[in-house]
C-alpha cells in the first residue's frame, strides 16, 4: 500500500487469490513479529495478502530506517529487483499469504492467465510507487498524514454508527518513516486534527473520522 490514488479491492471484502486452480504451495500463515523474507534474499516466491498487514522496510548507510510500503490484503508483494527482494519484510498483524512461483512473473509457460496477472499487479505498484514518491516531495506534513488516514480508511475502515473507524497497526514511526517525516511531526498532526474535530482517537492505534469532507479537502491541500 501506498499513498496514492488506491486501485486494489476494499480489504473489508473477502480477497480471492489471483488463481485458485493448480496454486501451490497452499497459503502461508506468519504470525505478527515475524519475517517473510529480508533484503537480498533471491526471490523465489511472491505473494499476495489474503489477510493481515505487513511492512516493508530498508535500512539507510547512515542507519536510517525508510518504511517502503505496507501489504493489505490483496496487495501482492516481493516483487524481485535483479533476482534479488530490495527490502526487508515482516508481520504486523498475523497473516495469511498465497505464493507464486517467481517464474509466473517471468514467463507465461506454465499458466499465462496467472503470468498476465501479476504482470499486470507488477505494473500498477510501479505506477503507485511513482505517485507516492510525489507525494513525499509535494505535500506539507498536514497533507500527508491526512491522505495516509483517507487511503486507510478506503482500504480498511469500517462504518460504526455516523462514523468511520480505521485501525492503525502501525506505530507513529512507522507511519514517520513511511511519509518522510519525524515522529514528532507525525503526532504533533495528529493532535492538530484531533483539535480541529477532524478525527478523534479512540486509542492509539484507532482513528474515528468525524469530519470526511474536511480530512479528504486537507489531503488534496486545501485548507479550511
Amino acid at each position: 500500500m501506498y499513498v496514492t490514488i488506491p486501485t486494489q479491492p476494499s480489504a473489508n471484502a473477502d480477497v480471492t487469490p489471483l488463481r485458485n486452480a493448480h496454486t501451490i504451495p497452499a497459503e502461508a500463515r506468519l504470525k505478527a513479529g515475524s519475517y517473510l523474507y529480508f533484503e537480498g534474499d533471491s526471490v523465489v516466491w511472491l505473494y499476495q495478502v489474503i489477510t493481515g498487514v505487513l511492512r516493508l522496510t530498508r535500512m539507510l548507510e547512515d542507519g536510517r530506517r525508510q518504511v517502503i510500503s505496507f501489504g493489505y490484503p490483496g496487495d501482492i508483494v516481493g516483487f524481485p529487483s535483479d533476482g534479488l527482494h530490495h527490502t526487508d519484510c515482516d508481520v504486523l498483524v498475523t497473516a495469511r499469504l498465497q505464493p507464486y512461483r517467481r517464474s509466473s512473473l517471468e514467463c507465461g509457460d506454465g499458466d499465462p492467465e496467472l503470468h498476465q496477472k501479476l504482470l499486470q499487479a507488477a505494473l500498477r505498484e510501479i505506477s503507485a510507487m511513482q505517485d507516492h514518491f510525489m507525494m513525499l516531495g509535494r505535500k506539507s506534513a498536514i497533507e500527508k498524514v491526512a491522505s495516509f488516514i483517507c487511503v486507510l480508511s478506503d482500504r480498511v475502515g469500517r462504518d460504526c454508527g455516523a462514523y468511520r473507524h480505521v485501525e492503525l497497526p502501525m506505530s507513529r514511526t512507522d507511519i514517520a518513516d513511511f511519509l518522510g517525516l519525524t515522529t514528532e511531526t507525525v503526532s504533533r498532526t495528529f493532535t492538530q486534527l484531533r483539535k480541529s474535530k477532524i478525527i478523534a482517537i479512540d486509542n492509539i492505534h484507532t482513528v474515528i473520522i468525524l469530519r470526511p469532507t474536511a480530512l479528504l479537502a486537507l489531503s488534496l491541500g486545501d485548507r479550511e
